[in-house]
């Protein structure tokens, strides 16, 4: 059973012992939603550009160039990763938190090399991450009052 009381979750196992764990923050609820969105937007750009690499613009004096396939594997491996993160991130575990941090970084980058092939929704895409980074490394911890 689980019942509420100030934010906190309590379980009960088969023993009848009580564990308290804290429920995630807004910010935190917040973080993990958009992590969610943004590896699914990067799975999304990721099979565009593997499956039809010729939608996209291509330049040919970038200093971070790679066939756009490659670049299509990258957002793909990188976006199902965060998503998973993003799940995580709903369970309140700091482990999670500092992950999602390290690949919402990894995931903003990515983007931000991605830049020349399709600008707006590369923009769209780090200000996401942005919020994710500020969302999980500002969650307010609830107080635990008894």
């Amino acid at each position: 059973m689980a019942g509420s009381t100030s934010g906190m979750r309590t379980d009960r196992d088969s023993a009848g012992a009580g564990e308290r764990k804290a429920a995630p923050s807004g910010w935190t609820v917040f973080a993990g939603v958009m992590m969610i969105f943004g590896g699914a937007m990067a799975i999304f750009e990721g099979i565009s550009a593997i499956a039809k690499d010729d939608l996209f613009v291509t330049t040919s004096n970038y200093v971070f160039q790679f066939s756009l396939t490659g670049w299509g594997w990258v957002h793909l491996i990188l976006g199902i990763v965060v998503l998973v993160a993003g799940c995580a991130v709903f369970t309140g575990a700091l482990w999670a938190r500092g992950v999602g941090v390290v690949l919402a970084g990894l995931l903003a980058l990515a983007n931000f090399l991605w830049l020349p092939y399709y600008p707006l929704w590369s923009i769209v895409l780090i200000a996401i991450n942005v919020f994710v980074i500020w969302a999980l490394c500002s969650g307010s911890h609830r107080d635990a009052r008894v």
